[in-house]
């Protein structure tokens, strides 16, 4: 018999798996903090002997080479990556027995990168789990273009090959898929076969060159900062710290927003707008933080965190660690009125819904319609007359944006509630929708196409 027991990421839409038997375990794609991995390991009563990596990540820091180094376990890495520090090599069919009857085989799986490799579990000689990384994923694969665009076709037809050296009955334990940008679209559901997916991926249902066409056709943005991950992981990260940050009274937060470092407010939405510190700005801490937050901010930017708890800073470190926001400056907990010194009042601004915005169109008031959606999501539809700027561009060009008062609006809330801080730090007068896109049209607004 054996375990999987699956560390889930919400924030980054990643998984780890950690898999073995009664005695010994491998941790596959483990993230940068280790620590849950090893108590994992310690309630199951299990050794880790091995660590595995699919590939060198694009969209977050491992934890596997110090993993591998507290456990003593071995570091399991595609021969064909580049890297900077002692692994043991793996190349197709190379095999390591993980506890007795179980046998871990590495698989080539090409085109997330190009030295991507799959691990399938064998129990006594049969498939039991595949771990596909960026590969094979819940109704799609893994995006060929994060390692080179001269490479970005060939890693495709790559992965549709990839994609068919499973066996049917396999489970499929990818790391990707869950939200990740690493994905090529979005999965739906949570678990798959091999045989599920071939009634329904693309890469198993297309031929290649419409399964190419199609998927070069439908790549999304890139996150700015997933530029840092690979290198960061080809080198080897240092150990992860998550000691509490200093913290930060009224006048060192004035300081350091003076200074032009980035004061972020990890507080609802709602709390954010009601009031807030002038100048700083609001990335929710239940929202996708790491990834909004990484892509956003200018590379090595000094962050100060504030938020109600101490337990929302730790828990806010520990995933901006993930993507290599290592330390905060510091960190204030408690009343927001703290925050801000003597004679100081906090700053806010209103929230309001679609049918708010159309009600105020049709008064003919003059008004400024911001869509921070991103450019697949606006090709699907858009307010007539909406400027655009996709959120995580929004802090390089916002002097874009068009005199007057800005009603700002995504999807469903977070992120033109980003973007409403950016434009309410930059002194703008500024609404944030806080509304489903779909209620647009409900809310009698022209919604239109490109």
């Amino acid at each position: 018999m054996f375990f999987v027991d699956t560390l889930e990421f919400e924030g980054l839409g990643n998984r780890s798996y950690l898999v073995g038997g009664a005695r010994a375990a491998v941790a596959v794609d483990p993230p940068r903090d280790v620590d849950q991995v090893i108590a994992a390991a310690a309630k199951r009563g299990v050794r880790i002997a091995y660590v595995a990596e699919t590939h060198v990540h694009n969209d977050y820091i491992t934890g596997g080479l110090e993993l591998a180094r507290i456990t003593g376990a071995s570091y399991l890495v595609p021969a064909a990556a580049h890297v900077s520090f002692a692994r043991t090599p793996v190349a197709d069919g190379d095999t390591v027995t993980v506890d007795e009857g179980l046998v871990l085989r590495a698989l080539a799986t090409p085109g997330h990168t190009p030295h991507h490799t799959s691990y399938v579990l064998e129990e006594d000689g049969r498939g039991a789990a595949a771990f596909t990384g960026g590969s094979l994923l819940i109704g799609t694969v893994g995006r060929p273009d994060l390692v080179e665009p001269r490479l970005t076709e060939e890693l495709a037809r790559a992965q549709h090959a990839s994609a068919h050296r499973l066996d049917d009955e396999v489970p499929v334990l990818p790391t990707h898929g869950f939200g990740s940008f690493c994905s090529s679209s979005q999965a739906e559901g949570d678990a798959t076969t091999v045989g599920r997916e071939r009634t329904a991926n693309d890469a198993l249902t297309l031929d290649v060159d419409t399964f190419v066409a199609e998927m070069l056709a439908g790549l999304d943005d890139v996150p700015a900062y997933y530029a840092h991950m690979g290198p960061a992981n080809a080198a080897g990260p240092a150990p992860v710290d998550l000691t509490p940050p200093g913290r930060a009274d009224a006048g060192e937060i004035a300081a350091r927003l003076a200074a032009g470092e980035w004061v972020v407010d990890l507080r609802s939405r709602t709390a954010f707008a009601e009031g807030h510190v002038a100048g700083s700005f609001n990335f929710e801490g239940d929202g996708k933080l790491a990834t909004y937050l990484a892509w956003l901010i200018p590379w090595g930017k000094p962050v100060t965190l504030l938020a109600d708890t101490p337990e929302r800073i730790a828990d806010a470190q520990r995933e901006l660690a993930r993507v290599g926001i290592d330390r905060p400056a510091a960190a204030a907990t408690g009343d927001p009125a703290a925050w801000i010194r003597e004679g100081e009042r906090l700053a806010s601004f209103p929230r309001a819904r679609f049918a708010d915005l159309a009600e105020v169109r049709g008064r003919g008031e003059e008004v400024v319609v911001l869509d921070v959606r991103r450019d697949s999501e606006r090709a699907a539809g858009h307010v007539e007359g909406a400027v655009h700027v996709p959120v995580h561009e929004l802090y390089g060009r916002l002097d874009e944006v068009p005199s007057g008062t800005v009603w700002v609006h995504c999807a469903g809330g977070m992120r033109a509630a980003i973007a409403a801080s950016l434009l309410d730090a930059a002194g703008r007068a500024v609404v944030a929708v806080d509304d489903g896109f779909d209620a647009a049209r409900e809310a009698g607004l022209t919604v239109t196409r490109p």
